[in-house]
């Protein structure tokens, strides 16, 4: 049976909506009792430009930041953060007062890889991770070690969703969070209560949507 979503109305900016489903669900790292569908703001523009105006109203004014690293298909969103962020009356202390908004490859085995011509935007610059969703952390710190290993510096996470306040020391920014929930929960696989209770999983989720099972 296809997944029936439902709008979760934002509590802090109007014209956002977070569209979800209860059930049981199955990640590549966990299991979760609720599936977020967040593709209206990826690739929605005017969504996509109320999350990026979201988060952006989050940072520090003394936020360095030079590069936006696109994870989970968010690069619609990067690109109207950079936006914003460049735009008059934001300090920017960027050189050349303008932000790269880069997405990594992927290897075979998930590893994070930039080539020669795209290494230089991560070293030396001051990098936020954007992401979908942070759950695990896991994803946000593999991007990390990414960066450090490019000779990058990474100032923090931003999200449209997050069950953390931040990862490896580092500021974790979101639009939702566990709070706009009454019971979301996220388990490892091998501990998950629903699976010992013999509930079957309803999809297969990653950032590019769901597989009903």
């Amino acid at each position: 049976m296809p997944v029936q979503l439902v709008k979760l109305p934002i509590r802090r900016k109007d014209g956002l909506v977070l569209r979800i489903c209860k059930g049981h669900f199955a990640t590549s790292h966990s299991h979760i009792n609720y599936y977020i569908d967040v593709t209206q703001q990826k690739f929605r523009l005017s969504e996509a430009r109320a999350v990026a105006q979201e988060l952006c109203s989050e940072f520090k004014m003394t936020t360095i930041i030079d590069t936006i690293l696109c994870l989970d298909g968010t690069e619609v969103i990067g690109a109207c953060m950079a936006s914003e962020l460049t735009k008059s009356g934001y300090m920017n202390m960027n050189a050349h007062q303008t932000i790269y908004v880069l997405t990594p490859e992927h290897t075979s085995g998930s590893q994070l890889l930039f080539r020669e011509n795209t290494a230089p935007m991560i070293n030396g610059k001051h990098v936020m991770v954007l992401m979908a969703s942070a759950t695990t952390g896991f994803t946000a710190k593999s991007a990390m070690e990414t960066i450090r290993y490019y000779g990058g510096h990474a100032v923090g996470v931003s999200a449209i969703f997050a069950t953390m306040k931040e990862v490896d020391g580092l500021p974790v920014t979101s639009i939702f969070d566990p709070t706009d929930f009454e019971d979301y929960q996220s388990w490892d696989a091998n501990d998950c209560p629903l699976c010992k209770q013999g509930i079957k999983v309803d999809a297969l989720v990653n950032s590019h949507g769901y597989s009903s099972l």
